[in-house]
């Protein structure tokens, strides 16, 4: 009998999830609504009488239903990156002048759509969805499995050759129709309207109950797998394998042989773009071979073998009523346009920065003017222009402030800077404040618990004046505050003496020395190994680190010039913050490479990130191209003939992955 049941509901599930394959993927229905609906409801019911049959990826789970009060945090395995942007044929063609330094061999290109919606990283084991989460800041992101689930084109369960194990990437859309077809339930009961489908299907992702994210017409569009072992050698090829497990891929993606072909498939698209069922903003263009993308790899903050190539952005025309001035953590004097509020891609624009002093000169910006406003990148709405003929003759030309509007400082602009400084580091609240949010943030101290709104809080009730504060409070002391309970109280205190464990690097990051940035921190943290060595270092010693500058070594030598700034560190040190390398990694770590400059080409038997890291490990630099700087080129298979031919007639010798594993035995 149960045997029979159980045949029956397996029997339903692969009947609706074939359906339901050719719904939304290829949109070649078989069967009717209605009697998919009924297959549903027969399973939906045979599944509450036996729940001993339960499976995690049914069909019957697209109905949404499980609650989720609080969105874990997941560290990516493979960080989710942003793209460079490019906006002419001049901007390509220097892109490819690059790539082909890096690259030997002839270049071909996939083109795909760049579609305008909230990115998503799914993973996949055994062919079943296991885990969705957002791109959050590219390192880590919030867990939405239960919310995805109930998007019919996300596949729960795979056909076909996949890996045991591997992510996809893509973006969770929400299609015109849909969107305007909510948008007129919403009117009809007298609710706002959402103002744009891109926002709409990010909030959708982040809403508690599942139920109301399944009854939002939400689609996902795949672009990208992850993984170890992916046996496909191209990017267009890996689209069409993504196809045949059962992923709904655009097929607007194309191959082109040069940049003319991609500047053709651009112009086609930037006219047809409006035909299309979703948002799109622009083109992604990636470098089709995965061995040459592994050669290209990647700069900080993105690939070097993608680019996306955005349609020109969208302008509107309204009033500049006036020019207020924002304080940022650093003291930095931002510039902001107050306007006539203006409909400009699918948002209400109210504010526009202004950048500085220069920009607002150059283009001769004042309080009352009728201007054109674009949003840069589609994002960041900035002012192009002023429309001199509807300017009032009495208007005046705009006199930027001397004095900082938070605390009245006369404000300081050092030679060759282009923005104004507030030098009044230690009281004025804006840089107080942001300060210690920087410090908490998640690429530095990641202090759960502790978010933007509850750091002012602390400061404007005066119980802390500074980051190392944070490690004096107590439960007592945060209870009172707004909106604090006492399980949030005892939430924020573990948060923060979690965060004593946070590595060496990142608390360097954390103390927002202007200039030092995630990479640079990493680099200062390698080389001098602690704090108090950074601290007495000189500018003479900081400029001998690898892509140390003057700016930054000034920067860091005045930061610890400070009496006030090295007592802060010192009171952290107390407290029990990470201010030097661990023993642990210190022991993986050596002198052996120092000096030394490597180019790695071809392919490995371990990973190519796995080399590079015991390079850098030993005391060595990874290089992309040969020049006479480098001291070797550590050749796997398949070695561009090109940096064979360059290392030789530059005397460089080239060695083997075992050579370079014996060289730092």
């Amino acid at each position: 009998m149960f045997m029979k049941i159980a045949d029956q509901i397996q029997q339903l599930r692969d009947e609706l999830r074939q359906h339901n394959h050719q719904y939304y993927i290829l949109d070649a229905p078989t069967i009717s609504d209605y009697e998919f609906d009924q297959k549903l409801k027969q399973l939906q019911d045979l599944e509450a009488a036996h729940p001993e049959f339960d499976d995690p990826n049914s069909p019957t789970q697209r109905v949404g239903g499980a609650i989720t009060k609080n969105f874990n945090t997941v560290t990516h395995t493979f960080r989710m990156y942003s793209l460079d942007n490019s906006y002419s044929k001049e901007d390509l063609e220097d892109w490819e002048k690059r790539i082909k330094k890096l690259i030997d061999g002839p270049i071909r290109y996939t083109c795909e759509l760049k579609y305008d919606g909230a990115s998503i990283n799914l993973t996949y084991e055994n062919g079943e969805l296991v885990r969705a989460v957002t791109r959050g800041d590219g390192i880590q992101g919030d867990e939405v499995t239960a919310n995805v689930k109930t998007i019919p084109s996300v596949p729960l369960k795979l056909n076909g050759d996949f890996p045991d194990y591997f992510e996809i990437r893509g973006e969770i859309v929400l299609p015109f129709e849909g969107f305007a077809k909510m948008n007129a339930e919403r009117v009809e009961a007298g609710e706002e309207p959402y103002r744009n489908p891109r926002n709409t299907a990010s909030g959708s992702l982040k809403l508690q109950d599942s139920a109301e994210v399944a009854k939002r017409p939400l689609d996902c569009l795949l672009y990208s797998i992850k993984a170890n072992d992916l046996a496909v050698e191209t990017q267009f090829e890996s689209l069409q394998k993504a196809r045949e497990w059962g992923f709904k891929v655009p097929k607007e993606s194309t191959l082109a042989e040069s940049i003319e072909e991609v500047l053709a498939f651009v112009a086609y698209w930037d006219q047809h773009r409006h035909d299309l069922p979703y948002e799109t903003d622009g083109v992604v263009i990636k470098v089709n071979n995965l061995q040459q993308q592994e050669e290209l790899g990647f700069t900080a903050k993105a690939p070097r073998w993608a680019m996306a190539y955005k349609f020109k952005a969208e302008q509107a025309r309204t009033t500049l009523h006036t020019i207020t001035y924002q304080v940022g953590r650093t003291g930095a004097i931002t510039p902001v346009a107050n306007l006539e509020p203006v409909s400009l891609a699918g948002t209400i624009v109210k504010r526009a920065s202004l950048h500085n002093a220069d920009q607002i000169a150059k283009l001769d910006i004042r309080e009352g003017d009728t201007v054109f406003v674009e949003k840069g990148g589609e994002i960041i709405p900035k002012i192009i222009g002023v429309d001199f003929q509807e300017r009032d003759p009495k208007s005046n030309p705009t006199a930027y402030i001397t004095n900082c509007p938070e605390c009245g400082t006369e404000l300081v602009r050092a030679e060759g800077e282009a923005l104004h400084y507030c030098p009044n580091a230690t009281t004025c609240p804006p840089q107080v404040i942001g300060r210690i949010q920087h410090f908490i943030s998640r690429k530095a101290m990641d202090i759960e618990g502790l978010g933007s709104e509850t750091v002012a809080l602390l400061v404007t009730n005066d119980l802390i004046e500074n980051y190392a504060d944070l490690y004096t409070l107590t439960i007592a002391q945060v209870l009172p505050l707004e909106r604090m309970a006492e399980k949030s109280a005892t939430n924020l205190i573990e948060g923060i003496e979690a965060s004593k464990k946070i590595p060496f690097e990142r608390v360097l990051f954390a103390l927002g020395i202007r200039y030092v940035g995630e990479t640079v921190a990493k680099k200062l943290a390698k080389h001098f190994k602690s704090m108090v060595a950074l601290m007495e270092a000189s500018e003479e010693q900081l400029i001998v680190v690898d892509e140390i500058g003057a700016r930054i070594a000034q920067s860091v030598v005045a930061f610890f010039a400070s009496e006030e700034n090295r007592e802060i560190v010192g009171r952290l040190q107390a407290y029990g913050v990470q201010t030097a390398i661990s023993e642990e990694k210190l022991a993986d770590q050596t002198d052996l490479l120092n000096g030394k400059t490597f180019v790695v080409s071809g392919v490995f038997e371990m990973s190519r990130n796995d080399l590079k890291k015991l390079i850098e490990d030993n005391g060595g630099k990874v290089s992309g191209s040969i020049s006479g700087k480098t001291s070797y080129v550590v050749a796997g298979e398949n070695m561009g003939p090109s940096k064979k031919t360059k290392a030789d007639n530059l005397g460089v010798p080239i060695i083997s992955e075992q050579d370079f594993l014996q060289m730092i035995r």
